[in-house]
């Protein structure tokens, strides 16, 4: 093998070759594409003509840098590669070792380009810098292609840092699920997965050739502490790119209390069928409670219609009603939605279909809701003027991974999981709370002062 993995999480990692799925994630620097191309590399190697690997990029750009570091580490082993098919090379853009392995350099952007692969068969699969990716849909789906006619052990590791669109569902699969190094079976498909943690300081290639790559990182990450910590100590709990950058559970998560029965209570809403819907319960405090402000809105439950991460259960109107009211011990005082409901389009409107479940319309300004929801997180005195009780785990899960879209730096990125982030937003625009002004200290005048103290001199005798 031409490559050699170092101690530490890499060897870890290339010798878990019993794991069906392993993410090797963290820090910048910590050799996570090496790993990938030594992993591919050793399947060549070991099983020859019954080995064929396929490496993804979310784009064929981004896939330069890989291939640069593969011509180094394939060629040394005995790889070529072609960009064109011919009678001995079937594949394009693909690695072909002598003794009849490959490796395809290709790329998945979303979950539709699943379909040039639907019916291949490969026997390790690789996904670069998978938080790039707002849903695990295409990874999910390329799991039906691991299989081997000829008992080659099929697998797939994918790699990336935190932060990024696909941070949530990432941490969700991989990281939240058993602590690192530590195998999970998943209970529905006997599949296990394992999470490696990746540092620079296991890099130690990179460290004696490169000393000061560390420092490099940290003159990047000058006065934004979250890419900070996510590139130099790969924490998972911290969302570099987010959206709602005020965002903490120590300050916003609370256990649940006992709600004073007189405290106005509220619904809201945002439909989905394909994507996932939302609905959220709050309670308005009257500042009865030392902790919570007067005004302050605390989410006390919610349901959110989730098949998986993105992924609807493609409920019908009339049962989402009836799960809505089923979940309800308590008198409402009104319910506010996503005004998009209330469209008819030839037929009933999903708000005429949940009848006589009524909602008004949410105000759906995007940048005034998210401004509500900023600056209710923000609050005042140090104390938030929104809460969310802990059992409210999809829109704690959601809410701080929203990250800023590329286009339009005032909105968050529809492409992640927006829906218990867009219920919020109908709930907090619903009652404005206007951020109090801070007066500024009264600036004096040095002028001023000079000509209000008495003059050593009457300038007039002079």
């Amino acid at each position: 093998m031409a490559w050699t993995p170092q101690a530490g999480p890499q060897l870890a990692a290339l010798e878990a070759d019993w794991c069906d799925e392993l993410f090797f994630g963290g820090e910048r620097g910590g050799g996570k594409s090496d790993l990938q191309l030594g992993y591919q590399e050793d399947g060549a190697l070991k099983y020859g003509k019954h080995s064929n690997g396929i490496m993804f990029r979310k784009t064929y750009p981004e896939m330069e840098e890989l291939q640069s570091r593969a011509v180094e580490i394939f060629t040394a082993s005995g790889a070529a590669f072609r960009t064109q098919p011919s009678g001995n090379y079937p594949f394009s853009n693909c690695w072909y070792w002598p003794n009849g392995a490959t490796v395809k350099m290709r790329y998945i952007e979303n979950e539709k380009d699943y379909g040039r692969y639907h019916g291949h068969q490969y026997t390790r699969i690789s996904f670069d810098e998978v938080t790039e990716y707002p849903t695990p849909d295409g990874l999910l789906k390329m799991l039906s292609t691991l299989r081997s006619a000829n008992g080659v052990p099929c697998s797939m590791r994918s790699t990336g840092n935190p932060g990024g669109i696909g941070h949530v569902w990432v941490k969700a699969r991989y990281v939240d699920i058993s602590p690192p190094f530590t195998p999970y079976t998943d209970p529905e498909t006997g599949f296990t997965r394992m999470f490696i943690p990746s540092k620079l300081s296991d890099n130690q290639i990179l460290v004696r050739n490169d000393p000061n790559y560390r420092n490099r990182i940290l003159a990047a990450t000058s006065g934004n502490e979250a890419l900070r910590k996510a590139w130099t100590e790969g924490a998972w709990d911290i969302v570099a790119g987010a959206f709602f950058s005020r965002w903490d559970s120590n300050k916003h998560v609370v256990s649940p209390f006992e709600i004073p029965a007189d405290w106005t209570r509220f619904c809201s809403f945002d439909w989905g069928s394909s994507h996932p819907f939302s609905v959220g319960w709050w309670a308005v405090s009257d500042g009865t409670l030392p902790k919570y402000p007067s005004g302050a809105l605390i989410r006390f439950r919610e349901w959110y219609g989730m098949a998986r991460p993105n992924v609807g259960l493609k409920m019908s109107a009339q049962a989402v009603a009836s799960g809505i009211k089923e979940r309800e011990n308590e008198n409402i005082a009104y319910r506010v939605a996503d005004p998009a409901i209330f469209a008819e389009n030839g037929g009933p409107s999903i708000a005429q279909s949940m009848l006589p479940l009524a909602w008004k319309p949410g105000d759906n300004k995007r940048q005034p809701g998210w401004t509500q929801i900023n600056n209710r997180l923000i609050g005042i005195d140090g104390r938030p003027m929104i809460y969310w009780f802990n059992t409210c785990v999809d829109s704690i899960r959601t809410i701080p991974g929203l990250q800023h879209d590329k286009n339009k730096i005032e909105d968050v990125d529809t492409d992640g999981e927006d829906h218990a982030g867009d219920d919020t937003r109908y709930a907090c625009m619903s009652r404005p709370w206007i951020m109090p002004k801070t007066e500024p200290e009264p600036e004096t005048d040095r002028w001023d002062n000079a000509f209000n103290e008495e003059p050593e001199n009457d300038w007039k005798t002079i």
